[in-house]
């Protein structure tokens, strides 16, 4: 091709793009993967086309770089595709069409070049794949500024516009889709007596939230919890945008971990306000589908008294994530999502709920200096006095901040683990720094 600077190469891009959608159009297809298939064909011929009326020779590479570019703003997200598509990307922020920066899988924070021309073009980028990529159509406008859902490859996008200087997008990555405990340990998340305890836990359907703040591994600890359910149970996910996919996780050898999972995702109301599904209903709803378990992606509100009510109601061994600062603020957040929601709980009712659902709180630091994420404490829920509810740190944080034995678990706790293969330590050992 003759030397073109970046801005003909994709003002190129744009006017292929074009082109092979206005011919796309007359194409009759029956699936989006035959629409997929008609447009990388009709993407060659363009350009072939192009090549040959302008006398510009393409070399193979140029040629399937070119078709890419095409396929990816017609099916993808445009140049930030790239960025998507890339393993060792594990985050994109995007502050305005100039500002991108990544963050690899080590910590490694870099800036890199803009996916976009214009604040314009970034914000019609998000509206595209929030209406034809994400599992249920979302709307990204003026009168819809905040969206969130799933892209295809599991990553999550969020994106803000109006209500702030600029459009904002943040997208998520989850690279440890079929995490269990095994690799968590390898890790180095935990300990292996720590992750034989948690295996126990899960076999032995005992109720336990994840606590954590933002980054911290939280869903990737859930995913390696819900590795330890038994493949005969059903499992119904409840999340706002569907990131757990535990239908997709396989064992070693490749098969199924859960054959019988019903994940469902809240939506929001359409443009004439109506249709929307949130968090609360789904919870309620989760109790008429027959579940062994239910699994709540991130508790954020109201929520909260659905799923303390589902653990109570027969769908024992069920988990959730929820954000906090240490394992003894999850009960403070609770507290206060209680306090908001429709039932405006008090504190003291809202006390008596935690004890009569809850078995275990785990919780998942992140150091942002090292990037370490680990395990440092688990909290057996054992009782209420008056407004707060009472915990043994069975786990707590030791001198290198991973999770060592703490305070003795409960006699009761210790039956439950011992008929599903966990050795509890002599309280010796258990109070010891390190086991």
């Amino acid at each position: 091709m003759p030397d073109l600077d970046l801005a003909d190469v994709r003002k190129l891009v744009v006017a292929f793009r074009r082109a092979v959608a206005d011919q796309l159009s007359k194409v009759s297809t029956h699936s989006p993967a035959e629409e997929r298939a008609a447009a990388s064909r009709i993407t060659y011929q363009v350009l072939d086309a192009w090549s040959k009326n302008n006398r510009v020779p393409m070399d193979a590479d140029t040629l399937a770089w070119l078709h890419d570019q095409v396929i990816n703003e017609l099916f993808g997200l445009g140049r930030l595709q790239a960025l998507v598509d890339d393993p060792e990307i594990e985050n994109i922020q995007i502050s305005g069409w100039d500002t991108v920066f990544v963050i690899r899988g080590g910590g490694e924070k870099l800036r890199v070049a803009p996916v976009c021309d214009t604040d314009e073009e970034l914000i019609q980028l998000v509206y595209r794949a929030a209406a034809t990529m994400s599992n249920t159509p979302r709307l990204f406008d003026s009168a819809h500024p905040l969206v969130s859902f799933r892209l295809p490859d599991g990553s999550r996008m969020s994106a803000t516009m109006d209500i702030c200087e600029r459009p904002d997008v943040s997208i998520r990555r989850h690279s440890f889709a079929d995490a269990d405990l095994e690799s968590l340990v390898q890790r180095g998340t935990l300990s292996p007596k720590l992750a034989e305890m948690l295996d126990a836990a899960v076999r032995a359907r005992l109720n336990i939230l994840i606590g954590g703040s933002m980054n911290a591994g939280k869903t990737t600890l859930l995913r390696a919890l819900a590795a330890c359910i038994p493949s005969r149970e059903r499992i119904v996910t409840i999340e706002s945008a569907l990131e757990l996919e535990l239908a997709k996780q396989t064992d070693p050898e490749g098969r199924p971990r859960h054959p019988d999972v019903l994940a469902m995702e809240t939506r929001d109301a359409n443009a004439e306000g109506y249709g929307a599904v949130d968090m609360p209903t789904l919870v309620a709803h989760s109790l008429r589908k027959n579940a062994d378990r239910v699994i709540l992606g991130e508790i954020l509100g109201g929520e909260v008294i659905n799923m303390l009510n589902v653990m109570t109601q027969g769908v024992s061994g069920s988990m959730g994530t929820i954000h906090a600062d240490s394992s003894a603020n999850v009960f403070t957040k609770i507290a206060n999502y209680a306090a908001q929601s429709a039932e405006r709980l008090g504190l003291e009712a809202s006390a008596l709920a935690v004890a009569a659902a809850l078995h275990l709180v785990v919780y998942v630091h992140f150091d942002p200096l090292t990037n370490r994420r680990v395990v440092n404490s688990v909290r057996e829920v054992t009782g209420v006095n008056g407004m707060q509810v009472v915990s043994n740190e069975i786990w707590r944080p030791g001198p290198a901040g991973d999770a060592i034995p703490g305070a003795p678990m409960s006699d009761e706790l210790r039956t439950k683990l011992a008929r599903y293969g966990y050795v509890t330590p002599t309280e010796e050992v258990w109070q010891r720094d390190a086991i």
